[in-house]
């Protein structure tokens, strides 16, 4: 057995049935040994970029990691971006990364480059293989180190003769980490901060971002009086009908602060204490209000879950009853499409466990509040802040669970970065609706044009936040990557085409043309 088949078969014995690929000639043992593993999906992208957030996606819904098959330094580069996103998502992931054979270094041949170096900024865990009869340990410990939670990146090195050479027998199921628990000094200084009539403030993210965690901190809420924030970016969220409500934080600091004015006392639970994602001359990079006392309840790789729990019972709220959301859904209209439209068909028609992949940035800023009250379903965020992640993280998501309806919110600017997901879809056959709000222009970027002080606001300027001339026709696209594409210039239209694409299987985009400024945003 080689240690191309080693490893693949250590990879099965352990739990990881998926790997998005875009290998090259180094990886051509691997390729071969996925063919012959039965265990092991394989799934074609046409750019590293979409393996990479394809795998991210598939964590975050599976729970576990899948594997991405690269070329080289230069294929790990292409995907880099978005594993920057799955980092900060803190999603489970493996890299199998080719390399020249060890013999082959000294040459410096033309795709030689430093991987190790290319891979611990996006990497939690990087090892690059010695030898064949090393790589099914390796592998084992790749993923081991992938299952730390909530996740971590681990990237496995794999020079090509380490593949071909005669390896090993592969590695057996492996224990995987535990969640540490926190200790209860960390629970009893939550409860007396809950507790002495301060005005408190619950920020979550990561593993208290479960359904049951959601209950916990509403109990926690209505026993204290403290209010309960999530990230302005999650990496999953349960919410809709029968989910207990949980307020997030705004992306722009001016709506932030104010949320947050009247704290004096800020918990974290699996989470940071909240700052700006850029500074802006003359404004604080903390949210939060000078003075306010911090406390961490659950750090991110703790079991946010068990803390709450035990400090629901050193509050005694275990008996208070749960406020869960009900279903209330806005209505449609009709007429002139816009982002209002477009949002109340999305509410109405979202099907029940649905998974929401949201990339819309600006122009799908009334998505997120009027599904508060929808069917239930999951909200995937960008985590990172990598423009491209939300086509290939649908196609994770999908593959992760095919029972779901996938509905990715992609701004158009954002979708052109990774375009090629839609082939992977069609040749797939998995059931997702893209929809495209196409708006023809970097417009987060216009408002943060004034935001940060640069008022040059001449021609030349904007034209390097425009996407006009030509315009970007996401229906051909769609129809040229295998993909059933729908145009819809009215609310009327796009009404149709939602509710069609969510009662019919298989990938549908729908480009919403619209002609909005939401510059006054804030």
């Amino acid at each position: 057995m080689n240690g191309a088949m080693s490893l693949l078969q250590t990879l099965t014995n352990n739990g990881v049935e998926v790997c998005f690929t875009n290998p090259g000639t180094s990886e051509m043992h691997m390729v071969a040994a996925i063919g012959q593993t039965g265990g092991m999906r394989s799934i074609l992208s046409l750019f590293e970029g979409v393996c990479t957030g394809a795998a991210d996606g598939y964590g975050r819904i599976a729970g576990k990691p899948a594997c991405t098959l690269l070329h080289l330094g230069p294929g790990l580069s292409n995907g880099s971006a978005n594993l920057h996103n799955a980092r900060k998502a803190n999603s489970p992931v493996i890299n199998l990364i080719g390399d020249h054979a060890t013999y082959h270094k000294k040459y410096d041949a033309p795709l030689n480059s430093d991987i190790i170096g290319l891979s611990h900024p996006v990497s939690h865990w990087v090892k690059s293989v010695a030898d064949a009869e090393s790589l099914p340990v390796d592998a084992a410990d790749a993923v081991q180190a992938a299952n730390v939670k909530p996740g971590q990146i681990a990237t496995l090195i794999i020079p090509a003769d380490c593949a071909w050479n005669e390896s090993v027998d592969p590695i057996a199921a492996r224990e995987m980490p535990k969640t540490p628990w926190v200790s209860d000094e960390k629970v009893n200084i939550a409860a007396k901060m809950l507790s002495n009539g301060k005005q408190t403030v619950l920020l979550m993210s990561n593993l208290a971002l479960t359904e049951a965690s959601l209950e916990l901190a509403d109990k926690v809420a209505q026993q204290t009086g403290a209010r309960v924030f999530c990230d302005t970016f999650t990496s999953r969220l349960p919410r809709g009908e029968g989910r207990c409500k949980v307020e997030r934080l705004a992306y722009f600091a001016e709506q932030a602060t104010v949320q947050l004015q009247d704290a004096e006392q800020l918990i974290t639970v699996g989470t940071k204490a909240p700052v700006g994602f850029f500074a802006y001359p003359g404004k604080a990079s903390e949210f939060y209000p000078v003075g306010c006392d911090i406390h961490c309840l659950a750090e991110v790789n703790e079991d946010a879950e068990d803390a709450l729990e035990k400090l629901v019972a050193e509050l005694g709220a275990q008996n208070q009853i749960l406020r869960r959301g009900l279903l209330s859904k806005p209505g449609l209209l009709t007429g002139e499409i816009s982002p209002e439209s477009v949002a109340r068909a999305f509410a109405e028609f979202l099907p029940t466990n649905a998974i929401v992949v949201d990339e819309s940035a600006t122009a799908g800023f009334l998505t997120y509040p009027l599904t508060e009250t929808a069917e239930p379903h999951e909200w995937l965020s960008l985590t990172g802040g990598s423009i491209g992640y939300g086509l290939p993280a649908s196609i994770g998501a999908a593959v992760a669970r095919p029972e779901s309806k996938i509905v990715c919110l992609h701004g158009d600017g954002g979708a052109m970065y990774t375009i090629q997901s839609l082939w992977t879809m069609a040749r797939e056959q998995l059931d997702i609706c893209v929809v495209i709000f196409a708006n023809r222009k970097y417009q987060i970027l216009q408002i943060e044009l004034a935001r940060v002080g640069a008022q040059t606001m001449n021609k030349k300027t904007l034209d390097m936040l425009d996407l006009s001339n030509p315009d970007l026709d996401f229906v051909g696209l769609a129809t040229a990557l295998g993909v059933t594409g729908y145009c819809a210039t009215t609310a009327d239209e796009f009404n149709q085409a939602f509710e069609r694409a969510m009662n019919e299987p298989g990938p549908k985009l729908i480009e919403a043309i619209l002609d909005v400024d939401v510059t006054g945003l804030g």
